[in-house]
């Protein structure tokens, strides 16, 4: 049987979509072209996509990120969302959470609330989520260092409106890697931080079979100023790291791997980003297979998430920023995302306003039910530029590996951790990032409205502001709670904690669970696994 005879029978068993497979001259569409000897989307190495039916069936999930104010600011825009026609909620959480800082901390005071969604207890939480049904509604939550908090909370307010966790659909970031190699909102050291991963993912494995305990995420590393190939190769190499780490606790990889997924930036160099989504897959593939040892074609499967790239949008004309987002859009739908978040035009200078969020939405909209570009599956696939791209992005990719493993002695994760310690990706990355610039200023890389084709006035933009009655209103939720709660309990519920922490063979996502169920702070398990762990301090890279 060759591979298009197989690839029809998966295709024919899967759903379908209600649309007129047809161009508006009335040409019929087939779902894939290519021939019949090389691989079709759903087969190995998945090159072409994960999926036989691919948007024939489903389209991607349009997850719009959001996240401002208090928790019941963010709760309005979620319901805004859903209202508009979004099918997945990405939380957007500020600088104290995303630090594992509460509001009332003296480093929080005038960051509360401003980049992202305050959450500082389990009161909040039931807040954001009052009124949305979380067994009907997969949810993406944007945090790190203190990701094991935010997820026993989200499973308490699932549990306490009758929703059983194993009913969750959802993914939590919890990539701290990246976060020592790009984003820097780490707290603990590498090592306990891999731990805390760890714990996350047997617990999700044994108790939340829909939900994604690890989001393995380039983004980040391409916003601090990577190339493609570098996001590529660095967010592969970690995903292979956190293998190795859950493999060491005693999982099979074929147990956890299919519940990995990836985060990828969607940058403007349009095929660039187009022949790293398709590399992704193909070298994710055959790293499982042959090096991990997966037998289920689901662990081989990488399926990710797509934002267009903030990096990329300009304050001078901000409404070029719709052409930029709707470009890399684009690319990333081309590329075969499985879900997409769209940057509205304001997000240069603040948080959305309602108007440019539905206009960012409306972007993708257009995209899947006017241009029929989701008719086809991999239409980009055969042609000599983005097979040749393709390969380079696979090639540059595999020196990166190479040099990680002879880093550690023959693991990936072990090499990982010494990139980290002695600065490997951190100086890889700013070297990218200067060079880029030093084109722009130089005008040999063309940014519109920046370095060519300026204006002096931009016009007036509204954007939305966040006042300092947020704060106010957060610190006052947060008085109410403390006063409220029972201080035996959290105690004990930290005390546990901190027992769990200093045992190597116990899972802390129980005694977390407890904690949050008893309304510690986010500020008080973060300061209380510190205490066992240590924290981080990163020696400057020159």
């Amino acid at each position: 049987m060759s591979h298009r005879d197989e690839w029809r029978d998966a295709f024919d068993a899967a759903p379908t979509r209600d649309v007129d497979a047809e161009t508006m001259s009335g040409v019929p569409l087939e779902p894939v072209y290519g021939p019949d000897d090389e691989s079709f989307p759903g087969q190995y190495p998945y090159t072409r996509g994960p999926h036989a039916s691919m948007y024939r069936s489903k389209l991607w999930t349009m997850r719009m990120f959001a996240g401002f104010g208090t928790a019941e600011d963010t709760n309005v825009r979620f319901r805004e969302i859903l209202r508009a026609g979004g099918d997945g909620l990405s939380t957007a959480f500020d600088l104290p959470t995303l630090m594992g800082r509460d509001s009332d901390d003296p480093h929080s005071l005038g960051e509360v609330g401003r980049c992202g969604v305050a959450v500082d207890t389990l009161a909040d939480m039931e807040d954001l989520f009052d009124g949305i049904d979380l067994a009907d509604v997969t949810t993406s939550m944007t945090i790190n260092s203190p990701a094991s908090m935010l997820l026993a909370m989200y499973v308490a307010v699932a549990e306490k409106a009758g929703a059983a966790r194993q009913q969750l659909g959802g993914t939590i970031q919890n990539d701290i890697l990246k976060e020592y190699q790009a984003q820097k909102e780490f707290v603990f050291p590498p090592r306990p931080s891999m731990r805390i991963v760890t714990d996350m993912i047997r617990f999700c494995q044994a108790e939340m079979p829909r939900w994604h305990p690890v989001s393995i995420s380039g983004y980040h590393i391409r916003e601090a100023g990577s190339t493609a190939a570098q996001e590529l190769a660095f967010t592969l190499a970690n995903g292979f790291a956190y293998v190795e780490a859950a493999a060491a606790t005693g999982l099979g990889v074929d147990e956890f791997a299919p519940r990995l997924s990836f985060f990828f930036n969607a940058h403007i160099d349009f095929f660039e980003e187009i022949a790293k989504y398709r590399a992704a897959r193909r070298i994710w593939a055959r790293w499982l297979r042959d090096r991990y040892g997966a037998k289920n074609p689901r662990s081989m499967q990488l399926r990710f998430h797509t934002q267009t790239a903030g990096v990329s949008l300009t304050a001078q004309q901000p409404e070029v920023n719709i052409v930029r987002t709707a470009i890399e859009a684009l690319a990333g739908v081309l590329g075969g995302t499985q879900s997409l978040h769209t940057n509205s035009m304001d997000e240069v200078l603040a948080l959305p306003t309602e108007r440019a969020a539905r206009i960012a939405l409306r972007t993708q909209q257009v995209i899947a039910h006017e241009t029929g570009v989701p008719l086809v599956a991999d239409p980009l696939g055969g042609s000599w530029f983005v097979e040749s791209l393709t390969d380079e992005m696979e090639r540059r990719a595999e020196a990166v590996f190479a040099h990680l493993d002879e880093l550690g002695n023959g693991s990936i994760l072990e090499g990982v951790y010494e990139g980290i310690e002695n600065g490997y990706f951190q100086g890889e990355i700013a070297e990218a990032a200067y060079q880029l610039e030093h084109k722009i200023n130089a005008g040999r890389r063309v940014v519109v409205g920046v370095n060519r084709f300026t204006e002096t006035d931009d016009g007036p933009l509204d954007i939305l502001h966040i006042g300092p009655e947020v704060e106010e209103r957060q610190l006052k939720r947060l008085a109410h709670v403390k006063a409220e709660r029972n201080d035996a309990a959290v105690g004990a519920a930290l005390d546990a904690i901190a027992a769990d922490a200093a045992k190597s063979d116990v899972n802390l996502m129980p005694s977390i669970l407890d904690a949050v169920r008893a309304y510690a702070t986010v500020g008080e398990i973060i300061n209380t696994l510190a205490g066992v762990f240590g924290r981080w301090t990163e020696d400057p890279v020159i």
